[in-house]
């Protein structure tokens, strides 16, 4: 894991005067995995991260800064692009320098042999299209295994979480939106 993003989160957390305690109880994640991320000790999973980061009430992509100039607008080029690598996935931010987007696109690529995950639930929707590689849905209880060209658009309330079973990596387009607009 980024060291980095544990510092930014425990960064976050104090600015907002909240306590493991309390963001525990928002995530459902415990107290003692969230302290050992922010202190770089354990890996956090994109799922646990989007948890983190709608109890702090900021983008997923705010614990991936991002060298790309403010003025160079909201065209993205390749190779501007930074790959982050995580324990089980990469991640990259597809997003131009939009202030406060209202969704935020994601390439994913999770890596072979990742296992099954508790599905949990959050405000917002949720859009994957698979690029290529297989990639496993927990949907309401439910399995499903989607392929390339697959898409799926979900109310994130729906109890949810995916995972990578096979022996390849899969990569997909992941775009969130929050549809808490205050």
């Amino acid at each position: 894991m980024d060291p980095n993003i544990g510092i930014l989160i425990k960064k976050l957390r104090k600015e907002k005067k909240m306590t493991l305690k309390e963001v525990s109880k928002r995530t459902n994640l415990s107290i003692s995995f969230l302290s050992q991320v922010e202190r770089s000790l354990c890996s956090v999973t994109l799922q646990s991260l989007r948890k983190i980061s709608e109890a702090l009430e900021v983008s997923p992509s705010y614990f991936f800064p991002d060298n790309v100039q403010i003025d160079k607008g909201m065209i993205r080029r390749a190779s501007d692009k930074k790959v982050e690598q995580k324990s089980s996935f990469t991640y990259t931010n597809l997003s131009g320098n939009v202030i406060n987007p209202i969704f935020v696109p994601i390439l994913v690529t999770l890596l072979p042999g990742d296992e099954k995950g508790t599905p949990f639930s959050h405000e917002g929707q949720e859009f994957i299209y698979i690029i290529d590689g297989t990639m496993t849905l927990i949907l309401d209880e439910h399995e499903y295994d989607l392929y390339p060209g697959d898409s799926v658009h979900i109310d994130s309330s729906r109890p949810h979480n995916w995972f990578n079973k096979t022996e390849h990596p899969t990569n997909f387009i992941y775009i969130s939106a929050s549809t808490n607009h205050d």
